[in-house]
C-alpha cells in the first residue's frame, strides 16, 4: 500500500481535489439522491470490492487495480465531504440572521 500511494500521489490527490470540488457544488444542488434500496445494494458492493481487496481474492494487475480504485474512490469520499462541510459553513456564515 505505500508503494501504491507514493507511486500514484498525483494521481490520488486529484480525486481527492474532484472529491472536493463535486462536494463544494452538491450542496448548493438540491436533488432527489438515491433510494434506500440503491443506498443499500450500493453499499454491499463496496463492503464486497473491500473485503476481496483485503483477502487479495482479485490477484495480479487486476487486483492493483482494485486497489487503486478503492483507494481514489476514499481520497474522493474524503474530498467531497470536506467540500461540502466547508461549503455548508460558508454559506451558513454569509447569510443573514432571521
Amino acid at each position: 500500500m505505500p508503494y501504491l500511494v507514493s507511486f500514484h500521489l498525483g494521481w490520488l490527490i486529484g480525486s481527492l481535489l474532484l472529491g472536493f470540488c463535486m462536494g463544494w457544488i452538491s450542496v448548493v444542488q438540491r436533488g432527489n439522491g438515491t433510494s434506500k434500496v440503491t443506498a443499500r445494494w450500493l453499499a454491499v458492493l463496496v463492503a464486497g470490492l473491500v473485503a476481496a481487496s483485503f483477502a487479495h481474492v482479485v490477484p495480479g494487475r487486476f487486483g492493483y487495480w482494485l486497489d487503486l480504485g478503492l483507494t481514489m474512490f476514499g481520497c474522493y469520499l474524503v474530498g467531497a465531504a470536506i467540500g461540502a462541510w466547508l461549503r455548508d459553513r460558508v454559506v451558513a456564515r454569509s447569510m443573514p440572521p432571521a
